[in-house]
């Protein structure tokens, strides 16, 4: 993933064709707002390595990077919005041919799963990511894959072992380190 302001297209253009130059096969790009949807056109069009684009909060970023060629949406189940927000998402993908990445995150989970398990914990990593494979799953869409990543490396690991019993789809493996922690860990 790039560590530049998408906005500044030139310092996102170079970031990304360093990395290209060491072999990275696929780059992430934060896109956080219709500012950076805009630079988002114009770091593609300079890039050859495919580009996934990091949506938090407003789904109608990902329908306009849709228009300017992403080769991948990463969406936040616990940022994203309600079912039609993902169903617009979902049908967009579906007609440009996009595969989606529900990207779960320890730091973000729903606040009803917060309340529910009182910190990140494998089973609410597991009840947030099941949630939106069931709302691809309704919509048919299958062109996904899931991640459960949190920065806890055993909780990541038992997270991914649920899910993997539970589904099919490729799973995204990974740790981050924007999740929370929990006092005293």
């Amino acid at each position: 993933m790039t560590n530049t302001r998408t906005t500044d297209v030139a310092a996102t253009v170079n970031q990304i064709k360093s990395l290209e130059r060491v072999g990275v096969d696929i780059v992430r790009v934060s896109v956080p707002t219709m500012d950076a949807a805009e630079a988002f056109k114009q770091i593609k069009q300079q890039v050859n390595v495919p580009l996934v684009a990091d949506i938090h909060f407003d789904y109608r970023i990902a329908l306009q990077v849709a228009e300017y060629g992403v080769d991948c949406l990463r969406i936040n189940p616990g940022n994203i919005g309600n079912e039609s927000r993902i169903r617009s998402v979902v049908d967009c993908a579906r007609d440009k041919n996009i595969p989606i990445r529900i990207g779960v995150n320890g730091g973000s989970l729903e606040k009803d799963l917060q309340e529910k398990y009182g910190e990140p914990t494998p089973e609410a990593l597991l009840e947030s990511a099941m949630r939106h494979v069931d709302i691809l799953d309704r919509l048919n869409f299958d062109q996904f894959k899931v991640s459960v990543k949190a920065s806890d490396v055993f909780l990541a690991v038992q997270s991914y072992r649920l899910l993997a019993a539970r589904i099919d789809q490729p799973l995204h493996l990974g740790i981050t380190e924007a999740a929370a922690r929990a006092a005293g860990r």
